[in-house]
């Protein structure tokens, strides 16, 4: 599948942004996001960043692909943002439901990986009595929007 296959660096064309957000670890995220059709950042990793506080000063929080700044998730939608903060705790790992994944950038591959079009391992869909529970690393979600990085180059 051509999610999966090989691409200049690892799965993807280019490495991790290097500014990515919430102080998630670059190292850390070039691993999981490029090098990785399995593997998970540790359970709760996501409570050491400094995610969750702005987490609890919002309504609703945008992620982006590590490597390319496309939009993949909006959260919470059809729920509050305890509910979704809940739900992550319960589990280990942000997770987002069918009406939070933007499907014109997220692939479900036929063993329940989670991949952006360019090539970025996300995570797993883990199903649950609701239905799809999409348990996704942040690093693989901690990206900058790309209208800020086209900026970024432009002051460059």
């Amino acid at each position: 599948q051509k999610d999966r296959s090989q691409k200049g660096h690892g799965t993807s064309v280019t490495p991790v942004q290097d500014n990515l957000r919430w102080d998630v670890s670059w190292k850390e995220a070039d691993k999981i996001c490029n090098f990785n059709r399995r593997y998970a950042e540790r359970s709760g990793y996501y409570r050491r960043t400094g995610f969750l506080k702005e987490a609890q000063s919002s309504d609703q929080i945008k992620f982006y692909d590590s490597n390319t700044g496309k939009l993949l998730f909006v959260a919470p939608i059809g729920r509050t943002m305890t509910d979704f903060l809940s739900e992550s705790k319960k589990h280990g790992w942000p997770s987002f439901r069918d009406d939070e994944v933007n499907w014109d950038y997220v692939r479900i591959l036929p063993d329940g990986e989670a991949v952006s079009v360019d090539g970025t391992h996300l995570g797993h869909n883990l199903p649950d009595s609701r239905g799809n529970r999409y348990c996704i690393n942040l690093v693989s979600v901690s990206g900058q929007p790309e209208s800020t990085l086209a900026q970024i180059d432009k002051d460059l």
